[in-house]
């Protein structure tokens, strides 16, 4: 089944009852049972739920995994993964990554004994000399959140294998139609599906995929005995999304494209962030390990002023300013202040994250409607 039919039809089954098409909300806490212990594969909903399953089911198939699993957050599937570690182990991270993730690692699990590295793996082999016999995961993003760093999943997959170490990308930027990092070696896929799966700005929720029954059992129970679960309406919402997902991205992709293109012309524009230019670190990997470029890009003005790069996202029309990515709308956010904000100013501007750095989620409008918004707001 080729990825444009696996959004619609990928894991899923019509329903048993009546033959519904879409998977049916089943808005319940619980489920009768005919004896103690007896009953059709559902006791409680923090542990199973049919809508929430039908989501997982299709998180594996777009993802080219075996076992899907469905958190309330992002973030309550990322503290899922590092649940699988213990006080002493230690991790070798992206150094330009999500604020939320960056907080999750320094402010909470720090604090139980687990080292972190934070390192740029645009060389991948850069890797190596954090590795010891106490590293456990290597944590990946790519393209990387805000600066649109690339990584070799392949190469960083082979380290991982080496060492006997576990592999996680997150893949919210690309998502399953751009990139599949199981294929390239991962063990462990996550996603906000906050963000494109979803692909609407109406829900909260994160994905983890694996292909391993042994991982997948770990993190079953760590999913359960935690209970960061999402529910049968968010579950609905986002196996929605997922069916218009291929188009969605197609038009993302186009417009991101356009829109890299006209402020890399711009006079008032500095650097323009996007994996897509030729002369990108990194562009050959991605044009390797991508199928397109995504409408994620980040760009800064020239004079690194961040008075007038608050004024310009402030002006914008069209582009909302907010948190997040992802939606059918377009959004601009400024990092600094924003999504990476919980990250020290001296860590963040080592990676690129300056004052003046602006970050756009092009969406799915008419591209001439996005470039003027652009123009009036930088003119």
């Amino acid at each position: 089944m080729k990825f444009n039919t696996k959004v619609i039809h990928g894991g899923q089954e019509h329903d048993a009852a009546y033959g519904a098409v879409m998977p049916p909300i089943y808005q319940t806490s619980t489920y009768a049972q005919t004896t103690p212990g007896g009953h059709k594969g559902y006791e409680y909903s923090r542990t199973h739920n049919p809508t929430r399953n039908a989501l997982e089911n299709a998180f594996a198939s777009i993802e080219n995994g075996t076992y899907g699993l469905a958190f309330g957050s992002g973030l309550a599937a990322i503290d899922a993964v590092i649940k699988l570690l213990k006080p002493g182990d230690e991790v070798v991270s992206t150094n330009d990554l999500y604020g939320g993730s960056f907080r999750l690692f320094t402010k909470i699990f720090q604090d139980f004994g687990i080292k972190f590295h934070f390192i740029g793996m645009e060389e991948a082999s850069n890797i190596e000399a954090y590795i010891n016999t106490n590293t456990k995961l290597i944590w990946v993003e790519t393209p990387t959140n805000p600066m649109m760093n690339i990584i070799d999943v392949k190469t960083v997959s082979a380290i991982a294998k080496k060492h006997s170490i576990l592999l996680a990308v997150d893949n919210t930027f690309a998502t399953p139609y751009l990139q599949q990092p199981l294929d390239l070696g991962a063990d462990i896929v996550m996603h906000s599906a906050t963000k494109y799966l979803g692909g609407h700005s109406d829900v909260v929720m994160g994905a983890l995929v694996v292909k391993n029954k042994e991982l997948a059992d770990r993190l079953y129970f760590i999913q359960n005995a935690s209970g960061a679960v999402c529910g049968p309406q968010d579950s609905f919402l986002v196996l929605r999304g997922i069916k218009t997902l291929h188009i969605r991205m197609q038009r993302h992709c186009e417009n991101g494209k356009a829109v890299a293109n006209f402020l890399a012309n711009h006079p008032k524009i500095e650097k323009v962030y996007w994996p897509g230019f030729e002369n990108h670190p990194n562009h050959d990997i991605a044009k390797s390990q991508m199928k397109d470029f995504g409408g994620m890009i980040s760009f800064t003005t020239k004079g690194n002023n961040m008075k007038e790069s608050i004024k310009i996202v402030e002006s914008l029309k069209i582009f909302t300013l907010a948190e997040s990515l992802g939606g059918v709308e377009s959004l601009s956010g400024h990092p600094a202040s924003m999504t990476h904000a919980s990250i020290p100013k001296k860590e963040r501007e080592k990676t690129g994250v300056v004052d003046s750095l602006i970050r756009l989620s092009v969406g799915i409008e008419d591209i001439e409607d996005l470039i003027a918004d652009l123009e009036q707001a930088l003119e």
